[in-house]
């Protein structure tokens, strides 16, 4: 009978040193495993970096030509509604920093990793550390945040609100505070402050605090009127933006319609992709699926809701009507909830180490190609380097230059004349990236006001013998012909070169050179 006890005693013993030696050894791997995705994070983070030197692209000129003239002429110079949250932020970042390309794509880069951050604590809230990092990591890791968190445009401030607004409904899920309901309301509002576009998200924000709070009839009605109030009063700003831009809604328009795989790249990057295809693969073959744990139905709504009414609402607005606005920068709107729906996927497998091989794979899927390619060092298409070969060539006799706006509003505005064109919004890159020779502003599309303004310059280039050179980016390469046909009998025309898209012309006029030596593009 001792025997038999003894026996027990032991088997017993060693059934708890086993349990306690496998909870240490999850417990190393469950350490390796954070590690492992917290130094996937890093260099994600670190990716952003490769283009902070490049050139500044259209768009983050006009950010510049907003502040260039100082804090009191902001708001005069934003030439189409804004809300102007960010021109005073960044007026304020080149006071501190300095008018560099680096100095001023530095406040997006804070607003991006504050942004990374509050996904993170989002998700912290959802699923466990390593699940929360890997949500952190696919953010970081798509090209549209890879693009925005250095563009000096609003759009990593608009992020960082978004993921605030994603934070707070979170916290309120379980919170019956009326200060938090309130703060939630101040961030969705504050979304449109930043980009009008992304109040699309709104719908999303709204369904999911009320199935939260469904079950709880009271703090629904007492929680959602306090956030509804906050959210009314701090939007007002924003419904005037709103309204001009509806109205105005052709102007704006510079894309194509886009096609499914525009949207499923938006949502599932190849690489993204196949990897994760490649760890559930794995998961099944070692039995590392979990396919029984309960669903959190509200995590799943949240996830799936923020990631899809945005980016269809995008998508469907584009395909079904003129306004084609589908670009990439805009899509950023729904990344937050396509990396919470990954990381809810991938919270599915239970091996840590399978999901540590998942970070390394994307990480390493998106920095080799993007260390190694040239054109990572590119950000966007810039006129920097067709201004210097206009302002090399022109500046020789003072020769002017016509330079085509390409911002599809200047279809519609007045253009400037005379010194005027270098101090305005619709011929921004000139701000930054200035000419010291007279410039002859025109629209982007090749219309009636073009046309007169090329005829007017053409014929007086040809009676006082002027040589002159014209830009143009390529959709206004229409407008490129035009000038060429209008000068082909008095002028001969050199195409100095093509950069960026940008074409660039010489017209000198033959009565000069005495030959016609004419070259066509």
């Amino acid at each position: 009978m001792e025997a038999s006890d003894t026996a027990s005693q032991g088997q017993t013993q060693s059934h708890t040193q086993g349990s306690a030696k496998t909870e240490v050894q999850l417990a190393r791997l469950q350490v390796v495993e954070t590690s492992v995705c917290a130094l996937a994070l890093a260099v994600s983070i670190s990716l952003w970096f490769i283009a902070i030197r490049a050139p500044l692209w259209l768009d983050e000129t006009h950010s510049f030509f907003v502040i260039k003239a100082g804090f009191a002429k902001i708001y005069s110079r934003m030439g189409w509604p804004i809300v102007p949250v960010y021109p005073y932020i960044l007026w304020f970042g080149s006071k501190v920093l300095g008018t560099s390309e680096i100095a001023l794509r530095i406040p997006s880069i804070v607003a991006m990793l504050g942004a990374v951050y509050l996904l993170y604590r989002a998700a912290r809230e959802l699923f466990d550390r390593d699940a929360a990092l890997i949500a952190a990591v696919v953010f970081c890791l798509h090209p549209i945040v890879i693009s925005a968190a250095i563009d000096v445009r609003p759009y990593a401030f608009a992020a960082f609100t978004i993921n605030a607004s994603i934070l707070a409904l979170v916290r309120l899920r379980n919170d019956r505070s009326d200060w938090l309901a309130a703060l939630f309301g101040v961030l969705a509002a504050g979304i449109g402050h930043f980009q009008f576009i992304f109040t699309i998200i709104l719908p999303a924000l709204a369904v999911c605090f009320i199935y939260a709070k469904i079950d709880d009839r009271r703090a629904l009605w007492r929680q959602g009127s306090i956030a509804l109030a906050a959210f009314t009063l701090f939007f007002l700003p924003v419904i005037p933006v709103l309204e001009v831009m509806f109205k105005t809604s052709g102007t704006h328009v510079f894309d194509d319609a886009p096609d499914l795989s525009e949207l499923g790249w938006t949502l599932a990057p190849a690489w993204l992709l196949y990897i994760f295809l490649a760890t559930i693969l794995l998961a099944i073959a070692t039995r590392q699926l979990d396919l029984r744990r309960r669903l959190d139905r509200w995590s799943l709504l949240l996830c799936a809701s923020l990631a899809l009414v945005p980016i269809l609402i995008l998508f469907g607005v584009s395909v079904e009507t003129s306004i084609h606005v589908f670009v990439a920068r805009y899509r950023l709107v729904a990344i937050p909830g396509i990396a919470l729906c990954w990381a809810w996927l991938i919270n599915r497998v239970n091996s840590p180490a399978i999901r540590s091989l998942f970070c390394v794979a994307m990480v390493a899927s998106i920095a080799y190609p993007l260390l190694t390619s040239p054109e990572a060092k590119e950000h966007g298409y810039t006129w920097k380097y067709a201004l210097e070969v206009a302002e090399k060539d022109a500046s020789t006799d003072g020769s002017p230059v016509l330079i085509c706006s390409d911002f599809p509003e200047s279809d519609e505005l007045p253009i400037p004349v005379g010194a005027a064109v270098k101090d305005s919004g619709l011929f921004a890159p000139l701000s930054y990236y200035p000419l010291s020779v007279p410039v002859v502003g025109l629209p982007r599309a090749l219309n009636g006001n073009a046309m007169r303004i090329i005829s007017s310059f053409v014929q007086d280039a040809a009676q006082q013998h002027k040589r002159f050179v014209a830009l143009a980016f390529t959709p206004s390469f229409k407008t490129l012909d035009f000038i060429r046909d209008a000068a082909s009998s008095t002028h001969d025309i050199k195409l100095l070169g093509t950069i960026d898209g940008i074409g660039i012309l010489e017209f000198t006029p033959r009565s000069v050179n005495g030959s016609r030596t004419a070259t066509s593009n």
